[in-house]
């Protein structure tokens, strides 16, 4: 170096007039003055000499790494103040998400009222800038300042909306700050609502802001000292050196070698080649590990396969669980070449096999509480006493045990209470497989007095055989099917009595044959919470099953039983109970006077014993109407007033309204005009099926269902061809829940466009739009018209002499004998001079005689007036009132009818 600064042949020339050049040229010759201290140091730092190039590039260094260092320092204290916001708000938000109240203070009233005071009191403690509760749509319930409760919050909520955590940066109000949003969740998991808190990284970073300034101070301070000690710069890095001398380096390496052996995770790393390079004293231990294992391929350690090539593969693991020997380790392994390191990983091992343990225990108590909700909701979604058993043995098998089986009193089926000495019939089985040797399904069983079953039943005890094979009060049963149960496997018994209050309904047996561990306490425990929750809906169907036998009963004895006979309509009928409850629908077929016949169908509002009831009363107040010949309307007036009295006087004694209306349809058909008469109060219009077959609903005024009074009801004349088809129905064949009544009528217009002729195809085709047992009841009355021919009538007109009644004796006599009926002239004579006697002397113009054959021979007198003959018992010296006593003792029936011209008096007589 001395030599290279010392070669005057390598400066450049210098130029005359140059200043400096006689000032070097004396400096050279040693003519000139000694160059000083400061000159030197000049000369050192003005980078002509080595030592100044080696200051110029140690200023650099010590400038380049106080600008890092100062520029990491910023950096690090910024993310220091992030992180450290994002850390406490976080843990602000979710401690006051899932601080007990939260969730019933969301649902309160009041929830501002209740989580205010809370939040204040949370934000100061905890030093964020704000605590916000809000709904699950964001609106404010808690501010620090009030003014701002209620509105929407200002950030992002949709994640948490779904059930993840919300972490953003914002520059709010009060500047840059940290808000993280956290979901409150019920029991269920579902989101009631949201928590927000945040803070200002200004209040989280001051204090390191504060020391940017002395940092600054000290890093120029330093840069100073850098540059004023030039000379120093070796010694200074000699003494640093000297600062990391072997003692100081391996006392550090012997602590790092401690840390290394003493944490409670075992550490291995490995090279890229699969070879274990260092394994910490946990790792040995829990890996098992030879004392030679290091330089070893990991392959070849008497590792089991999953867990060696797991750590030659230097894939990234999380808290992979391995069987390794009799120990469960949670494996977590990264690669150590991610930064530029060497190829390799490094891979810690913790020992989880207590705290699988633990999580076990814990899986098992989830699964019985799941299964005691399941047993909540899945048990008695039918009141059927049948199916209720099915639903415990679907449950419980095979989750709890691995054959169920529910025996039941035979009273209990019925609807009844059981009595002492009653056998058990076995009511439902469930198990793994279907060849286990137990009763069978539907076996009528009595149990010895030594079987745990006889005992659950007369003590409402429950019975714990852990043991089967060594229970001999259970062996002595049937000993050979008990034999052969424990041959199959069954190993364990649970007998549970079916108790509904202080009422006995049976057993419930839990057995195991798969699962070898022996019911224990808890699983009694459960068997009994499961069974007490069946019981209870067990005793409910037999409530109901009893209830509805008897809804049932009355409604079929209140129902017709078989039609009468007539000659004027050919009919046929169906009647659907509904799948739940008895109904109030009703039909029925009334013979009137003069081959006339009533038809009528109704439908009492609601369900149940008082509908049903209801009916009988309706139906019998229908046969009284029907006896006085009203017209339909008139007759439905009658009906409207009695089911106003009902509502209005019969009240149950829960206070309950007793009936809230009833809808009714009356028609009237006579064979002899083929017209029919129909009035309808709140029901759906009959159908008419033409002989083309052609569709129609007639036109009927609708008038309000019976019980609401106040409007008059009207009737409707239809003239009907013979062989024409009128259906009347109830409006559970046309409408239900998921139909309107529209759609309900076409499609019974096409069932019946498509049905064939007669009455019973017709109800088929009809009923086919139902299902099996129809959410309503069903009443369906299909008749097909019929006509009393000319042949079969007779008419004639009576002048108001009573001089003409024997021409019309006469005139009967010869009708008679054309009808072959002589041996009725002598009976027929005395009825028609009667009657048409106290027309003429009683009555009015005009006066018609009407001889009918049909099933009977009816006679019939008309007259303009409307005064109605009474019977009644004349006294010896009574000149008369002994005619309509002679006319009752002749006929079989007679009767009074009123039309709108007058009246007709009727009388008929039976054809031998």
């Amino acid at each position: 170096m001395v030599r290279l600064l010392g070669r005057s042949e390598t400066r450049p020339p210098r130029r005359p007039g140059d200043p400096h050049a006689p000032h070097e040229r004396r400096q050279q010759d040693g003519t000139g003055p000694r160059r000083t201290r400061a000159g030197r140091l000049w000369s050192a730092v003005s980078g002509r000499s080595v030592a100044g190039q080696v200051f110029v590039l140690q200023v650099v260094i010590v400038l380049l790494l106080v600008v890092s260092a100062v520029v990491a320092q910023v950096l690090q204290v910024r993310h220091d103040t992030s992180q450290e916001a994002r850390n406490r708000s976080l843990a602000v938000a979710e401690t006051f998400a899932h601080a007990p109240g939260t969730v019933a203070a969301l649902r309160s009233p009041d929830p501002t009222a209740v989580l205010q005071p809370k939040t204040e009191a949370a934000r100061k403690a905890s030093g964020v800038d704000f605590v916000v509760v809000m709904n699950t749509d964001g609106i404010r319930y808690t501010h620090p300042k009030p003014d701002r409760i209620g509105k929407k919050f200002v950030g992002t909520i949709a994640p948490a909306q779904a059930g993840h955590t919300v972490v953003e940066e914002v520059n709010g109000t009060l500047g840059p700050l940290v808000q993280v949003v956290v979901p409150v969740k019920d029991a269920q998991g579902n989101v009631v609502g949201l928590v927000s808190s945040g803070i200002t990284t200004e209040h989280v970073g001051g204090t390191a802001q504060q020391q940017l300034p002395l940092l600054l101070a000290a890093a120029a301070a330093a840069l100073a000292l850098a540059t004023a000690g030039t000379a120093l710069v070796s010694r200074r890095l000699l003494r640093q050196t000297h600062g990391l001398g072997p003692h100081e380096m391996t006392r550090m390496y012997e602590h790092h070698d401690a840390v290394l052996h003493s944490v409670r995770e075992g550490v291995l790393i490995v090279s890229g080649e699969g070879r274990l390079l260092l394994a910490n004293d946990e790792a040995q231990r829990l890996l098992d590990l030879p004392e030679d294992a290091e330089r070893q391929d990991v392959r070849r350690l008497g590792l089991d396969d999953d867990t060696a090539d797991l750590l030659a593969s230097g894939r990234v693991a999380t808290d992979e669980v391995h069987l390794v020997k009799d120990r469960l380790l949670a494996i977590n392994q990264r690669p150590t070449d991610l930064r530029g390191g060497p190829p390799g990983s490094v891979t810690t091992l913790r020992d989880s096999t207590e705290l699988r343990a633990l999580s076990g225990r814990a899986e098992v108590a989830r699964e019985r509480l799941n299964m005691l909700y399941d047993a909540g909701v899945g048990i008695g979604t039918s009141l059927d006493v049948t199916r209720t058993a099915e639903e415990l043995a679907q449950l419980a098998v095979p989750r709890f045990a691995d054959f169920l089986t529910v025996d039941l009193f035979d009273a209990v089926l019925h609807g009844e209470e059981p009595q002492p000495g009653d056998s058990l019939r076995r009511t439902a089985v469930g198990g793994i497989r279907l060849d286990a040797p137990l009763y069978p399904l539907g076996e009528r069983i009595r149990f010895v007095p030594t079987s745990p079953q006889f005992r659950s039943l007369h003590t409402g005890v429950s019975v714990v055989e852990p043991r089967l094979g060594e229970a001999p009060g259970w062996l002595a049963q049937d000993l050979d099917r008990t034999e052969q149960v424990v041959e199959y496997g069954i190993h364990s018994l649970i007998t549970v009595p079916l108790r509904a209050g202080s009422l006995i309904l049976g057993v419930a047996n839990f057995y195991r044959s798969q699962k070898p561990e022996s019911f224990d306490a808890e699983d009694l425990a459960l068997a009994e919470e499961l069974v007490a929750r069946a019981a209870v809906s067990i005793d409910n169907a037999r409530r109901y099953t009893r209830e509805h036998g008897m809804a049932v009963t009355l409604q079929r004895s209140l129902l017709p039983r078989k039609l009468p006979d007539q000659s004027a309509l050919e009919i046929a009928y169906r009647y659907l109970p509904a799948k739940a409850g008895v109904g109030g629908d009703w039909f029925d077929v009334l013979p009137l006077s003069g081959s006339r016949v009533a038809l009528v169908v109704g439908d009492v509002v609601g369900h149940g014993l008082h509908a049903a009831a209801t009916m009988g009363r309706l139906r019998t107040a229908v046969h009284n109407f029907s006896s006085l010949d009203l017209r339909p309307d008139e007759l439905l007036g009658l009906l409207d007033e009695l089911v106003g009295r009902i509502d209005q006087d019969e009240t149950p004694a829960d206070g309950a309204t007793a009936v809230t209306g009833a809808t009714c349809l009356y028609a009237i058909y006579d064979p002899v005009s083929r017209r029919c008469a129909v009035a309808r109060a709140g029901h759906p219009p009959p159908a008419v099926v033409r002989p083309d077959g052609s569709v129609e609903f007639p036109e009927v005024p609708a008038g309000p269902p019976l019980g609401l009074g106040g409007l008059p009801y009207e009737t409707a004349d239809l003239e009907l061809k013979e062989g024409s088809r009128l259906v009347l129905y109830t409006d559970g064949l046309i409408e239900d829940r998921e139909r309107d009544i529209d759609d309900g009528l076409e499609l019974l217009r096409s069932a019946l466009a498509r049905a064939a002729d007669s009455p019973e195809d017709t109800c088929r085709s009809v009923l086919e739009l139902l299902p099996a047992r129809p959410s309503d009841d069903v009443a369906l009355l299909v008749a097909r018209t019929r006509s009393l021919g000319a042949d079969r009538v007779a008419e004639w007109p009576v002048p108001a002499d009573p001089a003409a009644v024997s021409q019309l004796r006469s005139a009967v006599n010869r009708q008679l004998a054309e009808w072959d009926l002589e041996e009725l002239t002598f009976t027929t004579e005395l009825i028609l001079s009667e009657l048409v006697t106290n027309a003429i002397r009683y009555g009015r113009e005009p006066i018609r005689v009407r001889l009918l054959r049909d099933r009977s021979l009816i006679c019939e007198v008309s007259d303009g007036s409307t005064t109605s003959p009474h019977l009644r018992y004349a006294a010896t010296t009574d000149e008369g009132g002994r005619g309509l006593f002679l006319v009752a003792q002749l006929a079989e029936r007679w009767g009074t009818r009123y039309t709108p011209a007058g009246k007709v008096i009727w009388a008929e007589q039976p054809l031998s």
